[in-house]
């Protein structure tokens, strides 16, 4: 069972409908008709299979070693120096 409800109803009666959903109930919140959050029970929440769970911990191994696409490999202190110069090639000189 799930009930739509706008952002300014939410809000106005936030203790009412953290009680519905306490006691099981699901609230879609709509921004201008269009859906944009869900209220579930804490114990409602989906739980994940093993299966699930190892291909997401594998998809993070992958993310953390990054994906070699080619090109030049930039590193964050490159971009940030690069970011706070407005003329990198003054940068570069005054670095000299």
């Amino acid at each position: 069972m799930h009930e739509i409800v706008s952002i300014r109803e939410a809000n106005q009666h936030l203790s009412r409908y953290l009680e519905r959903v306490e006691k099981g109930a699901e609230i879609i919140i709509t921004r201008r008709g269009k859906a944009i959050a869900r209220v579930l029970p804490i114990e409602a929440r989906p739980q994940l299979s093993d299966a699930q769970r190892a291909a997401r911990e594998r998809m993070r191994e992958r993310m953390s070693r990054g994906y070699a696409l080619g090109g030049t490999y930039v590193d964050r202190e490159t971009l940030h120096e690069r970011d706070q110069c407005q003329e990198p090639d003054r940068c570069q000189e005054r670095d000299r």
